[in-house]
């Protein structure tokens, strides 16, 4: 064993030996309890950021730890590798996208590697392999069956900047949710998947979710919009036709002044061919709309159309007003102005200069008893009547894009809908094609794009999958990603599913999140899988962030730049007072904030790794936070951290040189009794904070405090060699999730008489005996009233106390004359002598 911890050296030969041994592989036929540890799959961008690190080390510590309490653990990884950046790259370095992914996949599996996470790698997948969109392909061909996906023309959110069309859960404050450009609407042909068919089962089975954050079930909820009101039926005036308003508070319809359509409503397009005025408004409003940040700043413009509906219960004439604010795609696209009840209405009444009735009413009459008989008097004449509605939309799954996977859909020359036959899947993109960034390359290249099937010549669908519809089952096939006779291998999804703990950013709670229950649901229907939920438990990691820098340049652009090019200096509480540029140029500080290439914050692994070692890094980023918070990169913390395992480095070195045995003084029973009791009582609260807390930091707290007490006592008493290794083994095992390396080889160095690994040992239980406190206070009670409170020692058996107890001189006055006919004893809390 050498003297000197040298991290770089030791962690590669573990990792080769946990390579060549297939050390995490695992079968499903087990007699262990399975359990399934996820992290969200990595897009292969080149190479890791610290985000990443976080994320995949507490999979891997969970995955660990779960193996040492007995389990037979999955822990898979695999590529999300369709997506714009490999078109991105294509263009600016003259690459093939597949090309550009597979390299970067490549380099992205070695660093994984480095880092020593416990994967089945035998389990990998990437989602632009054939073998594995072949089976999105074969799914959607079910799901077009089943009418659970349809295409139509509708308006759309448009990106201008990816010239892709997006889903409304990937637009993020009217921008998209890749490149943050605000987005336009357009008129497309589009591929919808009817996630709205699930909106009742995707809201009420959150109730399903307990151990998932209450943040994202909250964020699923409002999503999904559930809403319960009523339809009401207006009369238009001079007109056979009526508007249907949508209110989920129906009690003010005795206070409505106006009705607001939008101005997609039926109503208006039969006024705009006679009002030119109103044509005008629509047209002004088709035009705005396209820009949604514009259009959102003028929400509250309307036009007074100059028709009027007759209130169904007191007859007067309500005007019929047309505004942006109402939305075309909710409910019934018309609703009724309460502005004595409703913040927007009023808003929208002020705006427009439209006079409201002031009454002076308070909202506590609102829910009275005339006002119920009024719509219970309209629902039963079928002037009213109960529904429901979502926010919720059906989920756009089209992409104008080349890396992706093709729809297997084609078209003849009539226009109708083909599906390609399941004996000619996959259909597979052409190769070496060149990308051109305002076109759509698949549209127009011919040769593809024509086909043959059925003796007839069709046109392929050009556009290609939502790379979310690869995300949304990958989880299923790491199961078996080697079957196939089909997309699910039945019965090894049935013993993996569902995934015990499935971690990644909370960012995905709308997105990812709710495609991938929506999938798991769709899934089930097909008899493919047995569950009615994808994942128990859900870990959403806080962010890493770091010192962010810029200046501006002389046309008044934002120019990010790293910290290393920048002169700062700091207070005496070292915060940052003021930054420049080596030639005097002021630099702003923008704060700590999420690390990023665009913000140029982020910080190199592998320097990190090279300089520190991969047990560092992992202990720190665990260390640093609470994993639900963000991280603060600091270094210091990763030298903290670094000195810590040099000491437990040191400590096995000076164990195995006998050095530590040849101390003057022998250690007191009750030293050792202390050390016992703080061991156990270490092993039993790392147990809680790694098996329901997932508080990683106070478990290494925890460890790193006991192991500075130890080393301690080590060095002022003459402590037995047996004990003391047996305590180190302890350290080591407590430590092995967090810093496999290190424990691995000190495991050997100091257990070289035995050849199990550190990996298969099992976790260490306390002794029940040290956990509880020395003494204790018990009540005394005779006949049930109390005497007296005595101190006893815990760890003496139950007669040994009663009889102490009983010699004890202001309790033995109670028995005198009397026979104890019953004892009561309630462990460590009450003794109650029943005397006669």
């Amino acid at each position: 064993m050498d003297q000197e911890y040298n991290p770089r050296e030791i962690e590669h030969v573990v990792q080769k030996y946990w390579e060549i041994k297939k050390t995490f592989q695992v079968s499903e036929k087990s007699k262990k309890k399975k359990f399934y540890c996820l992290p969200m799959m990595p897009y292969p961008s080149g190479n890791l950021h610290m985000g990443h690190i976080r994320n995949y080390t507490i999979s891997d510590i969970i995955s660990r730890f779960q193996r040492l309490l007995g389990k037979n653990v999955l822990q898979p990884i695999g590529w999300d590798a369709f997506g714009l950046p490999a078109e991105q790259a294509a263009l600016t370095k003259n690459i093939n996208p597949k090309k550009w992914t597979l390299n970067n996949i490549q380099n992205m599996r070695i660093q994984l590697k480095n880092l020593g996470f416990s994967y089945d790698w035998n389990r990998e997948i990437m989602t632009c392999s054939s073998k594995y969109y072949r089976w999105e392909q074969w799914f959607f061909i079910q799901l077009y069956k089943k009418k659970l996906i349809y295409k139509k023309n509708t308006q759309v959110n448009w990106c201008p900047q990816d010239k892709t069309v997006l889903a409304n859960e990937q637009v993020i404050q009217n921008s998209c949710w890749r490149c943050q450009t605000p987005i336009i609407f357009k008129k497309k042909s589009q591929w919808f998947l009817k996630i709205t068919t699930y909106a009742e089962e995707l809201l009420n089975n959150l109730k399903m979710l307990p151990q998932w954050p209450v943040d994202v079930i909250n964020m699923q909820k409002k999503w999904i919009g559930k809403s319960i009101g009523l339809n009401i039926e207006f009369q238009i005036i001079q007109y056979k036709k009526k508007i249907l308003i949508y209110t989920t508070k129906p009690n003010t319809i005795l206070d409505v002044e106006f009705l607001v359509l939008s101005p997609d409503h039926s109503f208006l397009k039969i006024l705009k061919k006679k009002n030119e005025y109103i044509k005008k408004f629509i047209k002004n409003y088709k035009k705005n709309y396209l820009n949604k940040e514009k259009f959102l700043q003028q929400q509250l413009y309307g036009i007074n159309t100059q028709h009027y509906v007759i209130h169904p219960i007191t007859k007067k004439k309500i005007p019929i007003w047309s505004g942006y604010y109402v939305k075309s795609d909710y409910a019934t696209g018309a609703i009724m102005a309460v502005p004595l009840f409703n913040q927007i209405d009023l808003n929208f009444s002020i705006f427009n200069n439209i006079k409201i009735k002031k009454k002076n009413i308070t909202k506590k009459n609102f829910f009275t008893k005339k006002n119920d008989d009024v719509i219970k008097k309209l629902i039963n004449k079928k002037i009213a009547y109960k529904v429901k509605y979502y926010k919720l939309k059906d989920w756009s799954i089209s992409r104008q894009r080349y890396w992706g996977a093709p729809i297997p859909a084609a078209y003849e020359k009539t226009g109708k809908i083909i599906m390609i036959p399941e004996n000619q899947l996959p259909v597979l993109l052409p190769k070496n094609l060149t990308i051109n960034k305002n076109k759509n390359v698949l549209k127009n290249y011919k040769k593809w794009k024509n086909v043959k099937i059925k003796n007839k010549i069709v046109q392929r669908e050009t556009d290609t999958l939502d790379t979310f519809f690869e995300s949304s089952w990958y989880y299923i096939r790491y199961t078996n990603p080697h079957f196939f006779n089909g997309m699910i291998d039945f019965q090894k999804a049935k013993y993996w599913l569902p995934i015990d703990v499935y971690i990644g950013g909370i960012e995905h709670a709308i997105l990812h999140l709710m495609y991938f229950r929506f999938f798991h649901k769709l899934l089930r229907d097909f008899g493919l899988l047995k569950t009615d939920e994808p994942a128990k438990k859900l870990l959403c990691q806080g962010m890493v962030l770091e010192d962010a820098f810029y200046y501006f340049s002389p046309k008044k652009e934002k120019i990010w730049i790293q910290k290393k090019k920048i002169k700062i200096l700091f207070n005496s509480r070292k915060k940052i007072i003021s930054a420049m540029l080596k030639d005097g140029t002021n630099v702003h500080y923008a704060g700590k904030i999420k690390m990023s290439k665009s913000k140029k914050n982020g910080i190199n692994p592998k320097k990190i790794l090279k300089k520190y070692g991969s047990d560092t890094l992992r202990l720190f980023l665990m260390f640093a936070a609470p994993i639900e918070s963000s991280l603060e990169w600091q270094e210091n913390g990763l030298i903290g951290m670094h000195r810590f395992l040099k000491k437990i480095w040191n400590l096995v070195y000076i164990f195995k040189k006998n050095i530590i045995i040849q101390k003057k003084n022998i250690i007191p029973l009750i030293k050792l009794e202390n050390i016992h009791f703080k061991l156990n009582n270490t092993i039993f609260q790392v147990t809680q904070d790694l098996k329901k807390k997932y508080s990683f930091n106070t478990a290494i707290s925890h460890i790193i405090k006991f192991f500075n007490y130890f080393k301690k006592k080590i060095q002022k008493y003459n402590i037995k060699k047996k004990f003391i290794k047996k305590t180190i083994q302890i350290i080591l095992l407590l430590l092995y999730p967090f810093t496999p390396h290190i424990c691995f080889v000190l495991w050997k160095e100091i257990n070289q008489k035995i050849t199990q690994n550190i990996d298969q040992e099992k976790w260490p239980v306390p002794n029940l005996k040290y956990l509880l406190p020395k003494t204790t206070n018990i009540i005394i009670q005779i006949n049930g009233k109390k005497r007296h409170i005595f101190n006893v020692n815990t760890h003496k058996k139950k007669y040994e106390i009663i009889l102490k107890i009983i010699k004890k001189e202001n309790i033995k006055k109670y028995f005198k004359n009397h026979d104890i006919i019953k004892i009561i004893y309630v462990p460590l809390k009450i003794i109650n002598f029943v005397i006669k």
